[in-house]
Parts: C-alpha cells; sequence; structure tokens
C-alpha cells in the first residue's frame, strides 16, 4: 500500500498502521489503514479552493488509486456500496 500512495501522491508519512498525505493537489489531508484481509479504510479532506485543473487531476489519482488499492473500478465500488447499504 505504501509503495502505491507514493507512485500516485509522493511523499508520505506513517503514523502507526496509518499512512498520511498532505497538501498534494487538491487533498488537503489523507489517512489510509487497513483492517483485516479486505477492509481498506479512507480518511479525506479535499481543498475546494484549488483550480478546477488541479480537481480533475487529484480526483483522477484518487480514482487510479483506489481501483489499483481495491482491485475494483468506481462503477464496481458504487455498486458494491449500494449493496451493502441495503443490508443493513
Amino acid at each position: 500500500m505504501k509503495e502505491l500512495m507514493e507512485e500516485k501522491f509522493g511523499e508520505i508519512e506513517e503514523d502507526g498502521d496509518k499512512l498520511i498525505v498532505d497538501d498534494e493537489g487538491a487533498i488537503s489531508h489523507l489517512e489510509v489503514w487497513t483492517e483485516g484481509r479486505t477492509g481498506l479504510w479512507v480518511d479525506l479532506k479535499m481543498n475546494d479552493e484549488v483550480e478546477n485543473e488541479v480537481a480533475s487531476k487529484t480526483i483522477s489519482l484518487w480514482n487510479e488509486f483506489l481501483e489499483e488499492a481495491t482491485g475494483f473500478t468506481a462503477k464496481k465500488r458504487r455498486e458494491r456500496a449500494k449493496k451493502k447499504a441495503k443490508e443493513k
């Protein structure tokens, strides 16, 4: 996970099990950690005052990261989230 985050977002910090990115593109703060074999957790804060080009590039990088980290496209992640929400 660490190598993938460095590839997509540059320099990262580690705090225990959490990988942290600050001030990268439109990302103000990002924390990523895993729980078990299948749990990927994120805490993401975006800067909505950046230019549209920066925001678009950051969103593309974010989606690439999530797809590579989870193996699911944005569409598949959305479908899985909807299915889990209905189960609750």
